[in-house]
């Protein structure tokens, strides 16, 4: 197959990882959140500031912008420790232990030596509790529980039901029982956000060929790179509507590939398909299932099928079950990050859409499909009993 000469990583991504560091997140964390090494995202910044860090909105950076982003950082860093103030008002009168858990649970948010710094407590205490050296942190009481509780409430954005949060709780290190929290959040009132009517956005009557349904709702392939499914949705903000199209990885539901448009043209999906090869890189022969949308059925979308070698499959008309786990995934994405919020800019329903993708769902979010696993927890397991596998023979 012909080598295409373009980047693994597309400018949208490069572009928003920048952005998390210009708006004042240490390199490191924002490194390790998107898989990256310190140095990878170093030299994306460095090029951004350059001019060099092509794509749709790139500018070359003056000294006067360097100065207004080293102020934006400044200000950021004072909105967090106020932040930090605010959110963590319940517990800067509790005991150690609860400081722990609740710097514990926004280690993701803040920096470690300013949430120790405005809670009155050392860094080597902290770290000593985190490895087990404080007897206390696996007794805490129902009111501190319960702190604990809304804080990662808090952090996944009501994410999680009572279920999840029993496995996120004893992930953390804590003793939580099944009925213990859900009594805690029923009587609290803190619940996951509700789930919304699905709403149709396909527009399947054109003329263009359109392909056999392969897939028959097989969602279970034995091995990544063998089923990819892909779709588009809608999302609204005051600057007007944005569409989001992904490619999930069937084998461990992972989003591979992923564009946001004001537009939803075939470059959307073609863009999404492009990002999850260079990601993946697979051998010939995978299997992209879509709805019969204009886009996925237009000579641009199959050229490019056939480019990476892939195999066409297509759901039967106006029945969306045929592609449920990727509708599955619209629905979470939207309850836990799109219902009751409001995004007033294109801008911030990118980083919004950025910060689940690639932060929190990929890597962090408990899949029941998965066992209770992230998409890359699973596919990291699956790679090592492959490699045990293969040492055993």
């Amino acid at each position: 197959m012909k080598k295409i000469p373009k980047p693994a990583f597309t400018i949208e991504f490069r572009e928003l990882a920048v952005k998390r560091v210009m708006d004042g997140e240490n390199n490191s964390t924002v490194a390790k959140e998107l898989g990256l090494s310190d140095q990878t995202l170093r030299n994306w910044v460095k090029a951004a500031a350059a001019g060099k860090l092509i794509g749709a909105g790139s500018k070359v950076v003056t000294p006067e912008a360097m100065e207004l982003s080293r102020l934006r950082v400044e200000v950021a860093r004072l909105k967090r420790e106020n932040e930090i103030n605010k959110k963590s008002s319940g517990v800067l009168c509790e005991r150690c232990s609860v400081k722990y858990a609740w710097i514990d649970a926004h280690g993701k948010a803040f920096a470690l030596n300013e949430m120790c710094a405005v809670l009155d407590v050392s860094i080597s205490g902290y770290r000593a509790w985190k490895t087990g050296g404080t007897p206390d942190r696996k007794r805490l009481t129902d009111a501190q529980m319960l702190a604990v509780i809304r804080s990662i409430h808090a952090e996944l954005k009501g994410a999680y039901g009572s279920p999840r949060m029993v496995r996120e709780l004893r992930l953390r290190g804590f003793t939580a029982g099944k009925e213990r929290v859900e009594r805690l959040m029923r009587e609290n009132g803190i619940r996951a956000r509700h789930k919304r009517r699905y709403k149709v956005t396909t527009d399947s009557k054109h003329g263009l060929p359109v392909a056999e349904n392969l897939l028959a709702r097989d969602f279970t392939p034995a091995a990544p790179n063998k089923v990819w499914t892909s779709d588009i949705t809608y999302l609204w903000t005051d600057e007007g509507w944005l569409y989001l199209a992904i490619v999930l990885d069937l084998f461990n539901r992972e989003v591979i590939g992923w564009s946001l448009k004001p537009r939803m043209t075939s470059d959307i999906v073609t863009d999404a398909l492009t990002m999850a090869w260079f990601r993946r890189r697979p051998a010939p022969g995978v299997m992209h299932h879509s709805d019969r949308g204009s886009q996925y059925a237009s000579h641009a979308f199959q050229d490019k099928l056939k480019e990476f070698g892939m195999t066409c499959s297509m759901s039967r008309k106006g029945n969306c079950w045929d592609n449920a786990p990727t509708e599955s995934w619209f629905n979470s994405f939207k309850n836990e990050r799109y219902h009751g919020l409001r995004y007033a800019t294109h801008a911030d329903m990118k980083a919004a859409s950025f910060d689940y993708i690639e932060v929190f769902y990929n890597r962090k979010r408990q899949h029941s499909t998965l066992g209770y696993r992230s998409p890359i927890q699973y596919l990291e397991r699956w790679g090592r009993e492959q490699n045990q596998e293969k040492q055993a023979a």
